[in-house]
């Protein structure tokens, strides 16, 4: 059966239309009431913001030691959960490029000694848990490398081809081969290894690869003996609603990725944002956490920058990203507007600006979400409500409310000044921008890409 699905889904991929048969599955389970999530959040995560680490590229050294030199700023500027991409050693056989790709793993209980040493990275937790930051690390559960020591020792933890030979789970996934989820002595040596990191190293959850190719039980299980051990924080990397049932706290809002770099080219209208979010909030348990992208790993090293997506608007964007319902992401040199797509299979360091252009903006936003419950996460947070005003066409115009908070959220979204009446007049907010209380009129002007944000 998992042989068989894996095909399935190989084709697909290879064929490119993975997403397609995401969005019809989707639509068939729209009118399926959605079973209340049992997944508990850990108390630290509702008002957190999370910060993907690419240890190879973030510094010139990339090592452990030198990024946890970065971690005070990043604590700074209001980061509260650290992503550590792919620690672990990676495969030579097949290899990509001159350093391999992060996500073929050779061994998932060491360290890739381009990076450092256990004791380095025990430093590196060290210092985020001094600074009141969180660690997660990417755990690549679907697939190995080549030359992991399973394929010499247990053969069966793949799943193999008529002939006994290993297989890509994806076709031009050349450098890593697909586990066998129907051996259960190869999950239990995978739970043992998702447990060695939080008992050993302390740290506070997982960022799940793929995770909608590895059966759901498998992850049901795994969070319920890590929780055993300490509360943890699981995102999946993946959209289906019945990860948030009783497996992960996040998962990936690429629809909303899609949607806003659609809006930014012309190709969609602000509503189509809307009318995304009224289908999640229908389809999805109350209180989830979406997780909000302008740029990750994936993104920038084979699709684009931020700034080849959205330009002048990127920092609208941002806002949005921000304020509206979800937990923002905030990928290594996003915060400096990184232009350079960074190599994947080499080392490609970052290039740090001397002036950082969006660290007010950045740093405003993160303490505002932390200072203001209407910006919290899922049910610790606000309802999201739209303002209609007379350019929905280029304006996203909403309100976050949670009890006697509100955040009152203006975006012009287009290259052209824009005039437009709001629902009401707002007495006695804090403007964000600009400082003081003011009473906020009911008609407002907006410069081409910006934004007002006024609370209360």
């Amino acid at each position: 059966m998992r042989s068989t699905l894996k095909s399935v889904l190989s084709l697909l991929l290879t064929a490119g239309l993975l997403a397609a048969c995401t969005a019809e599955k989707k639509e068939e389970k729209k009118e399926v009431t959605v079973i209340p999530s049992n997944v508990k959040h850990p108390e630290w995560s509702k008002d957190a913001v999370i910060y993907e680490a690419n240890i190879r590229q973030h510094t010139s050294e990339g090592t452990f030691a030198a990024f946890a030199e970065d971690i005070p700023r990043l604590a700074k500027m209001g980061i509260d959960i650290l992503w550590l991409m792919p620690i672990h050693p990676i495969g030579e056989k097949n290899r990509k490029g001159t350093l391999g790709s992060y996500y073929a793993v050779k061994d998932y209980k060491a360290i890739n000694p381009e990076f450092g040493t256990e004791e380095d990275l025990t430093n590196l937790i060290k210092v985020a848990h001094e600074n009141d930051l969180k660690v997660i690390i990417d755990w690549v559960a679907n697939h190995t490398a080549w030359d992991h020591v399973w394929t010499e020792t247990n053969p069966d933890f793949y799943t193999l081809t008529e002939d006994g030979s290993f297989q890509p789970p994806v076709a031009d996934w050349e450098d890593v081969i697909d586990l066998n989820y129907d051996n259960q002595e190869m999950r239990t040596e995978m739970k043992d290894a998702l447990k060695y990191w939080v008992s050993k190293f302390d740290i506070d959850g997982y960022r799940c690869d793929v995770a909608e190719m590895v059966p759901m039980d498998f992850w049901n299980e795994v969070r319920s003996e890590l929780n055993q051990i300490k509360p943890v924080f699981m995102l999946a990397e993946g959209e289906d609603p019945e990860l948030h049932k009783d497996a992960f706290d996040m998962t990936y809002s690429w629809e909303l990725m899609h949607l806003m770099r659609k809006v930014a080219a012309g190709e969609e209208l602000p509503a189509a944002i809307k009318a995304m979010y009224e289908k999640d909030f229908a389809r999805y348990p109350q209180g989830y956490y979406k997780m909000n992208i302008i740029t990750n790993h994936d993104e920038n090293s084979w699709n684009g920058t931020a700034d080849e997506f959205f330009g002048p608007a990127q920092e609208a964007w941002f806002v949005f990203t921000a304020t509206t319902y979800g937990m923002p992401l905030v990928y290594s040199g996003q915060e400096a507007n990184n232009k350079k797509r960074l190599e994947f299979f080499e080392k490609d360091p970052i290039e740090w600006p001397k002036y950082n252009e969006f660290a007010t903006l950045y740093n405003t936003m993160f303490s505002l979400k932390a200072q203001n419950q209407a910006l919290w996460n899922g049910e610790f947070g606000g309802t999201l409500e739209w303002i209609s005003t007379e350019v929905d066409d280029k304006v996203l115009a909403f309100k976050r409310v949670k009890d006697h908070r509100t955040v009152l959220v203006l975006i012009n979204l287009s290259g052209e000044p824009v005039s437009f009446n709001i629902d009401k007049s707002y007495e006695a907010m804090i403007r964000v921008f600009g400082g003081g209380v003011v009473n906020v009129s009911q008609e407002q002007e907006l410069a081409p890409y910006r934004y007002k944000i006024f609370t209360k």
